[in-house]
């Protein structure tokens, strides 16, 4: 017969009717809580006989040097760059980076979270998952450990989010383009179940709405994230949809088969929509490509490596404060203009 299992701190906050964080707090003696507060946590830490851990309370203050990274995809363009602001800050402040990956599974997610915290890591900074229903860490040991998102979306408000307001984003290169003179603009790439995605068209729609354009479902198409996807998905777009003049490309990699597409379709590819040959294309996330192509890309792009740089701040903030409440830190897109649009 297995011993039974030694209650957690997310059994205490269970009990207590409180967050971990406050379990945390009152343990450490820390914190603005009420005498009350304290006294029910107290209660329950006696009537569950738990014990907290020392050795790992120990490793995960300010003694441990480890931080916790979770990326959805380490050969993602718009991560590795998140991954450079985060080691760029972490590193000056003596920390080092622990990275594992997670793919889409918020069951990997969770084994990522559970192996970190086992390791002894200060805190973690993870990119979500797409459907995900719970709290990242929910049934993790270590749940406590603060947690930053960074992101390129996040619906939760009850983490620490860093990342870029997509919606935006897709309003400015929009209304770029309908100032530009064009009024037949699709929308190209991703998938129906991406927060991301949704925001974006979102922020697409605006921008119809206010200058009064008409959202046409059948100008917005999903694709494969890869070049020659794109390249198919818009020669087939432009073939059946010949007025379309403008294009948003959801990915980079969309962006750049976007050019074989439009070749494909007997077009081409640049600013000049009054002559009806040209198609202009704009995309997200710029990369160092799109200065390369022909023409080069015009790009909208919130700064990936930046939102690293906050989120390590964030949670360098959280290891002094872990009393502070969780906020969300949105990172200004900028239109970066070249001859593609």
């Amino acid at each position: 017969m297995s011993a039974p299992k030694a209650p957690k701190i997310t059994d205490v906050a269970r009990q207590a009717g409180v967050s971990v964080t406050t379990v945390s707090l009152v343990l450490r003696g820390k914190g603005r809580i009420s005498a009350a507060t304290s006294e029910r946590v107290q209660q329950a830490i006696k009537a569950l006989g738990y014990v907290p851990n020392g050795a790992a309370a120990s490793l995960r203050s300010q003694h441990s040097n480890l931080v916790g990274l979770i990326l959805r995809d380490i050969t993602d363009p718009f991560y590795t760059e998140v991954t450079a602001g985060v080691s760029e800050v972490l590193e000056q402040q003596g920390y080092l980076l622990f990275l594992t990956q997670c793919g889409h599974s918020q069951e990997r997610l969770q084994q990522s979270m559970q192996t970190l915290s086992r390791q002894g890591v200060a805190g973690i900074i993870f990119n979500p998952v797409r459907g995900a229903v719970t709290r990242p860490e929910q049934g993790v040991p270590g749940a406590e450990l603060p947690l930053i998102c960074a992101a390129r979306s996040y619906y939760r408000d009850d983490v620490d989010f860093i990342g870029p307001d997509n919606g935006h984003a897709a309003q400015q290169a929009t209304t770029y383009l309908i100032e530009q003179g064009h009024r037949h603009i699709a929308y190209v790439g991703g998938r129906t179940d991406s927060l991301t995605r949704a925001e974006r068209i979102g922020g697409y729609c605006a921008s119809l709405l206010q200058y009064g354009l008409p959202f046409k479902p059948e100008w917005v198409v999903e694709c494969e994230r890869t070049q020659r996807g794109a390249a198919d998905a818009i020669a087939a777009l432009l073939h059946q949809h010949p007025k379309v003049t403008a294009i948003l490309c959801h990915y980079p990699e969309v962006a750049l088969g976007a050019i074989y597409g439009v070749t494909a379709s007997g077009r081409t590819v640049g600013k000049d929509n009054y002559i009806g040959q040209q198609v202009a294309l704009l995309g997200f996330d710029d990369v160092a490509e799109a200065e390369l192509t022909s023409p080069p890309l015009t790009f909208v792009t919130s700064p990936a490596r930046e939102i690293g740089r906050q989120a390590a701040r964030r949670l360098l903030e959280r290891l002094h404060h872990p009393e502070l409440p969780p906020g969300r830190h949105i990172i200004t897109p900028s239109l970066q203009k070249r001859a593609s649009a």
